[in-house]
Formats: C-alpha cells, structure tokens, sequence
C-alpha cells in the first residue's frame, strides 16, 4: 500500500512536493496578513475593476471599495507575478517555454475571466479564503471550478488536442 501511494506520488509530482507545499504556505500566509490588516478577503478577481479605478471616471470604477483598496489589489497581484517569477528565476533551470499558442492561452485567460465574474470570486478568494472560513457558497464554487476543470480536460483528452 505505501509503495503504491508514493508510486502514484511520484507519478503526479515528479519533481516532488516542496514547491507547492512551500507555495502554499506563502499564499496562506499572505492571505491572512492581508485579511487580518484590512479585513478583507484577498482575491484577484476584482483586480481589473480595481486597477481601472486609476484611469475611468465611470461610476462602476469608482466604486468606494475598488478605490480604497486599489493600492494593496495591484501589490498583491503584481506580488504573485514576481514571486512566481522569481521562483523561477532560482531554482528552474532555463526560461519557461510552452508549445501551447498564443490564441489558446488568450482563450483560456478569457475563460477564466468569465468563469471568475459568473462565480463571483477566484480560486484565491474562494479558494484559500472561502473554504477556509467554512463559506457553503466557496465550497461549491470551487467544487465547480474543479468540476469544469476536469471535464474539460478529459474531452480536450478524448478529442486528441494536443498543444
């Protein structure tokens, strides 16, 4: 049984565990700074509407809660960006490369986004910060992101897309 279990291990994460446990950790702790500082549940779904809060006059940019917390949103997305990059920088050998085009990253950026705004929140804020506070609505968004997720990856697997 333990043999099997660190086979499947090895098989899911073949360059091991430490990154993502390490990485974990990191988004966890900053999440609690920033909820414990501001008393807010830190996600990056309203960092578009917080950033166009600087350049729009329209009323929907404007919005009190973009504009007080506009500063901390744009620290705490360009924050994941440059630790992600910096990881890498240190201990990934070489410059991350994919095969996947351009217009399917688009794509799938674009997709996220829409699934972001229809589930009212990312997997940052629901979750790391949803399931952690025992949020009903969190759980099931993120039991439908998964969902989605797994979904469309067996029919993108079953139709033979490859990068």
């Amino acid at each position: 049984m333990n043999a099997m279990l660190l086979s499947l291990l090895a098989e899911l994460f073949p360059r091991g565990i430490t990154q993502y446990l390490v990485g974990g950790l990191f988004v966890g702790l900053g999440i609690a700074v920033i909820y414990l500082g501001t008393g807010i549940i830190a996600g990056n779904s309203t960092f578009l509407e917080t950033t166009l809060s600087y350049v729009s006059d329209l009323p929907r940019f404007q919005r009190e809660k973009y504009v007080t917390s506009r500063d901390w949103r744009v620290v705490f997305a360009l924050s994941i960006v440059a630790g992600a990059a910096l990881y890498g920088l240190v201990f990934t050998p070489g410059i991350f490369v994919t095969d996947v085009q351009w217009w399917r990253l688009l794509g799938g950026g674009v997709l996220v986004g829409i699934g972001t705004r229809i589930g009212k929140g990312c997997t940052s804020g629901h979750g790391v910060s949803g399931i952690a506070s025992l949020s009903r609505t969190s759980i099931v968004n993120v039991l439908l992101f998964i969902g989605v997720a797994i979904v469309t990856a067996l029919i993108v697997a079953a139709l033979g897309v490859t990068p």
